[in-house]
């Protein structure tokens, strides 16, 4: 599985949430780029009413242009970063989908939150989003690992799941009824997309 970008911090490698679509546009980043933008105005303007050079100027170029270069690559970087996460993102529901067709019976549940790891598996909570119910959930451990903000496909047991039957106070979900996940984004545009259509 993509776990998407690691960082070092330290002796420890932090590893960041693949099912969060990276932000390309951070209040910091704009103002740095307004800022360096009109810096690099003021030093057109005073070399073109003043040539050649003096020492300020030349002092303010070299300035301005690595400061330049800096911000336009953190732009490309973070727009390439968020064009793959979109590609990753689209194989993911992509591959979804295809389990979804090939199993007979399977439900979608979106991991609200993480909220204990242990070596066997791990609680989470989970709403159903068939059903809108928020449960807690235990979900054995699994090859490759599950983020908040997924929307996971499983097959459901049949034996904690029954119609009449009152609905468990905790689900187990095995390992091997897990077929798929996705980022909830994605799930959430279109069932938006779909509402709309509706209308």
């Amino acid at each position: 599985m993509s776990v998407g970008n690691s960082k070092l911090v330290g002796k420890e490698v932090m590893v960041s949430n693949p099912a969060i679509k990276p932000k390309v546009a951070t209040p910091a980043l704009i103002l740095a780029s307004a800022v360096i933008a009109l810096c690099t105005v003021f030093v057109l303007q005073n070399l073109a009413v003043s040539w050649p050079p003096d020492a300020i100027q030349v002092f303010g170029w070299a300035a301005v242009l690595p400061s330049t270069f800096i911000v336009c690559i953190i732009w490309l970087l973070r727009a390439n970063r968020r064009r793959d996460w979109l590609a990753n993102a689209k194989l993911r529901w992509s591959h979804l989908e295809e389990e979804r067709r090939a199993h007979g019976t399977t439900a979608e549940i979106t991991v609200l939150s993480i909220d204990a790891l242990e070596p066997t598996g791990s609680w989470i909570t989970v709403n159903w989003n068939r059903f809108g119910h928020v449960q807690r959930v235990w979900l054995e451990a699994l090859e490759e690992p599950i983020w908040a903000g997924s929307v996971l496909l499983i097959s459901p047991d049949p034996t904690q799941i029954r119609p009449g039957a009152p609905w468990p106070a905790t689900y187990y979900v095995q390992a091997s009824n897990f077929l798929a996940w996705a980022p909830v984004t994605k799930l959430r545009q279109n069932r938006i997309s779909d509402a709309a259509a509706i209308r």
